[in-house]
C-alpha cells in the first residue's frame, strides 16, 4: 500500500502580462501561491495549487504557514484516506480553505495517477469534455476596455466578464463601449465585486440591460444578503453570488432563501474539489444555477477545476478557467485554450505536468 512519504511546498510566483491589471477590490501586478506536491513511497507524485486571494482571507505568508502546519498530518498517510485526512486538517486548523483546498487537489491528483485513470473519472465520469471560457476584462477607461475586449473576440472568446467599480455612469459607459466594439452575438457579464449599494446596482444593472448582459456577478457587499435579494429581484439580468458563497453553509443559505439566480463555484474558496461539488449538488436540489469562477493562477488549477467541469452536470454556462492565459513564468504545462475553448486535458490524473524550466528548480520536480 501507498503512503506519503514526502510533503513538498513550493513558491509559485507569476507576474501578470499586464502589471496594472486591477478590479475593484485589489490590483497587484503578481499571481501568488504555492505548489503543494505529495509524493508517495513509491515515487507517484500529486500536486494541488493554493491561491494566494487576501479578499477572500489567504495571504501568500499565511498560506505557507498552514501549509507547514499541515505537513505532520500528511505525511505516511494513505493518500486514499480522503476524509479522515480532511478531517483532521478541520480539527487542527478552523477555515483556512484555499491551504486546504490544495491538500484536497493533491490528493485526489494522486489518487487518480496511483489508479491510473484521469481525474475526472474520480468525479463522476465525462458529461463534456470541453468548456467555453469566459476572460475577464480589467478595470481601464471605458476605450481601453472596449479596445482590450475586441482583441479578446480576435483571439476567439465569444464570453467576456467586465470588471465594473461602482461608479454607474462611468461602468454604464463601459458596458455600452465594450457592445459596440465587440458586436451583438459576444456574450457580456459584468462583475461589481462588491461595489454598488442595492439601488445603484438597480440602477445600474436596469441601464446595462439594453447592452444584452447575461450576468452580474456580486453586485453589493458580501454581507448584504437582504439586498443581494432586492436586487435579484429587481433586475431582468442573472445575478450571480460569488465572494457571498465562502463555504458550504454560506451556499446552502443562498439557496434556501433564493437570494440570487446562480453561485460562482471556486475550488480554493471552497476548500476543494470534494467541497465544490457538495456546494453544485446543493445548487442542483434548489434549483439554482452555478458554474466554476476564476481559476486564477497557475494551470495546474484550472486544469483540476477543469476536470471538476466536465463531471459536473449542472454546467451549463461558459467558466473562468482561462486566466492563465495572463501570467507569466507557470510552472506547469499541458493544458491551453483553443478558439475560446479549454478542452480536458488528457493522460492520468490532471493531464498537466511541470514545465522542463520547472523541473530543474523545484524540489518536487522528480515525478
Amino acid at each position: 500500500m501507498s503512503r506519503i512519504a514526502a510533503v513538498e511546498i513550493v513558491p509559485c510566483i507569476m507576474p501578470k502580462e499586464d502589471p496594472k491589471w486591477a478590479f475593484a477590490l485589489a490590483a497587484n501586478p503578481l499571481s501568488q501561491g504555492w505548489i503543494l506536491g505529495l509524493r508517495t513511497d513509491d515515487g507517484v507524485t500529486g500536486y494541488g495549487y493554493a491561491s494566494a486571494t487576501p479578499h477572500m482571507g489567504a495571504t501568500y505568508e499565511g498560506l505557507k504557514t498552514s501549509l507547514e502546519t499541515f505537513r505532520s498530518m500528511l505525511e505516511k498517510r494513505d493518500p486514499f484516506d480522503l476524509e479522515p485526512i480532511l478531517m483532521d486538517l478541520d480539527r487542527k486548523v478552523r477555515g483556512s480553505y484555499q491551504p486546504k483546498a490544495a491538500v484536497d487537489c493533491a490528493l485526489h491528483d494522486l489518487q487518480a495517477r496511483l489508479l491510473g485513470l484521469p481525474l475526472n473519472k474520480l468525479l463522476g465520469g465525462t458529461v463534456r469534455d470541453e468548456v467555453p471560457i469566459l476572460r475577464i476584462l480589467a478595470l481601464k477607461k471605458p476605450a481601453e476596455m472596449a479596445a482590450n475586449a475586441r482583441k479578446l473576440v480576435v483571439q476567439g472568446y465569444d464570453y467576456l466578464k467586465i470588471k465594473v467599480h461602482g461608479d454607474v455612469n462611468e461602468d454604464v459607459a463601459c458596458v455600452k463601449a465594450i457592445r459596440k466594439a465587440v458586436g451583438p452575438s459576444v456574450h457580456l457579464t459584468i462583475d461589481a465585486n462588491q461595489s454598488y449599494t442595492p439601488k445603484n446596482a438597480i440602477r445600474a444593472l436596469n441601464l446595462m440591460a439594453e447592452y444584452n448582459i447575461e450576468l452580474a456577478e456580486q453586485p453589493v457587499r458580501i454581507d448584504d444578503l437582504r439586498g443581494l435579494k432586492l436586487v435579484t429581484d429587481s433586475v431582468p439580468i442573472t445575478v450571480e453570488a460569488d465572494e457571498s458563497a465562502n463555504s458550504l453553509e454560506e451556499v446552502v443559505r443562498l439557496v434556501n432563501e433564493r437570494i440570487v439566480d446562480a453561485v460562482s463555484l471556486k475550488i480554493p474558496k471552497l476548500g476543494g474539489l470534494r467541497n465544490t461539488i457538495a456546494a453544485a449538488r446543493i445548487c442542483e436540489a434548489g434549483a439554482i444555477k452555478y458554474r466554476l469562477g476564476a481559476a486564477v493562477g497557475s494551470r495546474l488549477l484550472s486544469a483540476h477545476a477543469m476536470h471538476l467541469a466536465a463531471a459536473l452536470p449542472g454546467v451549463d454556462y461558459a467558466c473562468e478557467l482561462g486566466e492563465f492565459a495572463r501570467l507569466l513564468n507557470d510552472p506547469f504545462e499541458g493544458i491551453e485554450i483553443e478558439k475560446g475553448t479549454l478542452k480536458l486535458p488528457k493522460g492520468v490524473g490532471t493531464g498537466v505536468r511541470l514545465a522542463k524550466r520547472a523541473k530543474g528548480k523545484a524540489a518536487l520536480a522528480a515525478e
